[in-house]
């Protein structure tokens, strides 16, 4: 299962969707491995789970959880919510389940439910990074960016997280949004040292440095994006106005070849046919 996103257009919108759901992982980690918390204690705490601990309530409810889950990984959202309305019916304690409502909800723009859903799964697991993960994207996207921190730092501190460099790379986002730059680079810059292949850390945080002026820092990061997979029109328009500053005429050209062969299209192949560099 593969997890949600909500774009926050203008740190997000140059990787597209695929991409942009990179900040959601945590979601898998939430409804595969979590559900295993949620089990019933069996009769001696020495003995280890096993399906025969759990009820059949419990398991209906792991059932319809992940039909739901896979539902929504399609892109059908009314009947993932069917589904899980049915999940929590038979069982209403599996924190995955409301975890996955908040995120159904959050995609339906319907911020009120999907706040209530996050908080219900933090009262069901205070511990669960991958909640606050996503209850930390929502808060940025109300504006409520200390909120959001929180909820995000709360995740990274878990010795048990496992995807701390997407927390690190959302909050660096939502600092950019709010503002606050210095911030935004430093907790980018830790996202980029923890997973050096993720493209819209390395980005954005290209983009911040080029503007802070740390123009061979800021190459060093957008090149890699640019001989990678994920090169797209504008990171190899945002590398070819850091090397125009930089004056490295030669690697300005034959960006500029990739950007007219590949993306002959686009507003950024344009604007470098016409020198517009301030763009």
């Amino acid at each position: 299962m593969t997890d949600g996103f909500s774009a926050l257009t203008l740190a997000l919108r140059p990787f597209g969707r695929a991409v942009v759901s990179m900040i959601f992982l945590a979601l898998a980690i939430g409804l595969l491995q979590g559900c295993a918390g949620g089990a019933q204690t069996p009769a001696s705490t020495n003995d280890l789970l096993t399906d025969s601990d759990e009820s059949p309530a419990r398991k209906r409810a792991k059932i319809r959880l992940e039909l739901a889950a896979g539902y929504y990984n399609n892109g059908q959202t009314t009947v993932a919510l069917d589904e899980l309305k049915q999940s929590i019916s038979a069982d209403p304690g599996l924190f995955e389940a409301h975890n996955l409502r908040g995120l159904i909800y959050m995609r339906l723009n319907d911020f009120p439910l999907a706040e209530e859903s996050f908080k219900r799964a933090l009262q069901l697991n205070p511990q669960a990074a991958s909640v606050q993960h996503n209850y930390g994207w929502l808060l940025c996207q109300q504006g409520r960016a200390q909120d959001s921190y929180t909820q995000f730092m709360g995740a990274i501190a878990n010795p048990n997280y496992n995807e701390r460099s997407k927390s690190w790379m959302a909050m660096g986002v939502c600092q950019v949004k709010a503002g606050a730059r210095n911030d935004a680079i430093a907790s980018l810059t830790r996202a980029n040292e923890l997973d050096p292949s993720n493209p819209v850390a390395g980005y954005n945080l290209a983009l911040l440095l080029m503007q802070r002026g740390d123009l061979a820092k800021a190459q060093f990061h957008v090149r890699r994006i640019n001989n990678s997979e994920y090169a797209n029109a504008e990171s190899l328009w945002l590398g070819i106005k850091i090397e125009q500053m930089l004056g490295n005429k030669d690697a300005m050209t034959q960006l500029g070849a990739q950007l007219r062969k590949r993306f002959g299209q686009s507003k950024e192949a344009g604007s470098f046919d016409r020198g517009a560099f301030d763009e």
